[in-house]
């Protein structure tokens, strides 16, 4: 890869991956810092990256730097003595806002379904791509993919969370 490459990619992939980064984790901080440290990989191993895969290689990154950053923050969170199951139980909001139903959905899917669907429904990866970022393989991230819409199907037909 080269400098124009890398500077290509930052201009084109930064603000993808921001948002992608935003979504899944709900914390702006912890997103600007992933960003940056994935450019600041991609930086690091410029000899070793094609350009053409300079978009796979950020979003890889990126969730698997999330990734790391979230499983500390909890295993913090759990010697504070902060129970996970007190956060389980917080009673479910009341919206009227298609978009905040729809934010309250992916919420509550499993991590993995709601990054696949993600990278799928709003980032417009083909299986094989999110199969690359999430080291899974195309049939399972199908399964995912079909498993978060039936769950997302079913709880937005739920009146009671519409209204």
């Amino acid at each position: 890869m080269t400098i124009e490459e890398y500077n290509k990619a930052v201009d084109l992939y930064a603000d993808h991956l921001f948002r992608f980064i935003m979504k899944q984790s709900r914390n702006e901080a912890l997103a600007q810092d992933v960003v940056q440290e994935s450019f600041e990989k991609m930086w690091l191993k410029l000899d070793a990256i094609n350009g053409a895969k300079a978009k796979s290689y950020l979003f890889t990154t990126g969730y698997h730097t999330m990734l790391d950053v979230l499983k500390k923050e909890k295993r913090v969170t759990s010697i504070d003595g902060e129970s996970e199951q007190e956060q389980s139980h917080q009673q479910p909001q009341q919206y009227s806002d298609l978009s905040e139903v729809l934010e309250e959905a992916l919420e509550r899917l499993p991590d993995i379904q709601r990054t696949v669907i993600m990278l799928r429904d709003y980032e417009g990866y083909s299986y094989e791509e999110i199969g690359e970022i999430t080291e899974l393989n195309a049939s399972q991230v199908k399964v995912y993919i079909y498993r978060g819409r039936i769950s997302l199907k079913q709880y937005l037909v739920n009146i009671e969370n519409v209204i």
